[in-house]
């Protein structure tokens, strides 16, 4: 049985605007560092980059690895930190999360848990990729069930699948030990549904766009940068990169068709530690 959806008043002849931040690995402690960048801050700057750039969006979706910590404050704190957007808030797990302390702790006007969304021509199903205790990501059937039986209801809106973890392999060979391990089936699975027009996630700490082909046409397949530590592209071994935090924002269009960039705070403010070896 499907729980309610949220629903946004989105005439069908128009856009739905989205912005996603991802990975702000977040402390109790605002001065606490991840990996030589204090997290708060990182986050703070890339909250009011998107505030100058001044994007109609409608909503905001936040793919996990909130916090760093699990505690209770990091949660707290976030939701502090994005109030000033006035922007509602659609959150989901990531591998750092704790999901009861997040739930109980991602509070407020506009926050929500809820896995589905309604807006305009569109759907978006907000995936758990999670497994309890490790690190990597698996899509487990009974998130199949709620995709087949979401775009059952609705089959005539177009469908974005959003997560955590990557479906497929960004040829990072240390990070893609961490993927989702079941990403090819998953692929394989949404690629039968002709609503399923865009996958999207955090988790890798970079940024990738590419489309994938499917029976009816083609899929496009989104990872964003992280708020805080980004990690070296196509690298084999841990490594960071000198890049800024960033976002995405998506424009999700009445045909089905999706326009979308990663943006970053502008400078060279936020430097990682180098020589760090992991986290």
């Amino acid at each position: 049985m499907l729980k309610e959806a949220i629903s946004y008043s989105i005439d069908n002849s128009e856009s739905v605007r989205l912005v996603q931040v991802t990975d702000p690995h977040l402390f109790a402690d605002p001065e606490a560092q991840l990996l030589g960048v204090n997290t708060a801050h990182s986050l703070d700057a890339v909250l009011n980059t998107i505030k100058a750039v001044d994007y109609p969006a409608h909503f905001m979706l936040v793919t996990g690895d909130i916090s760093q910590d699990y505690s209770n404050e990091s949660y707290q704190n976030f939701v502090k930190a994005i109030a000033p957007l006035k922007l509602a808030c659609h959150y989901l797990p990531g591998n750092h999360d704790d999901p009861r302390i997040m739930n109980l702790h991602m509070q407020g006007p506009n926050i929500y848990g809820d896995r589905r969304i309604l807006a305009g021509n569109w759907q978006i199903i907000m995936l758990d990729s999670t497994v309890p205790g490790k690190p990597g990501g698996h899509m487990a059937e009974s998130e199949f069930d709620l995709i087949e039986s979401a775009v059952k209801q609705h089959p005539d809106r177009y469908t974005l699948l959003v997560m955590h973890h990557n479906p497929i392999l960004v040829e990072c060979k240390w990070l893609d030990q961490h993927c989702m391990d079941n990403g090819s089936d998953f692929i394989d699975r949404v690629s039968k549904l002709p609503q399923v027009k865009g996958l999207l996630w955090g988790h890798v700490h970079q940024s990738l766009d590419q489309s994938h082909s499917t029976e009816t046409g083609s899929m496009r397949l989104m990872a964003t940068p992280s708020t805080c530590i980004q990690f070296k592209p196509k690298s084999p071994y841990f490594a960071l990169d000198a890049q800024q935090p960033g976002y995405r924002l998506l424009e999700l269009k009445a045909d089905g068709s999706i326009l979308t960039n990663v943006y970053r705070v502008p400078g060279n403010k936020f430097s990682p530690d180098h020589d760090s070896k992991g986290y």
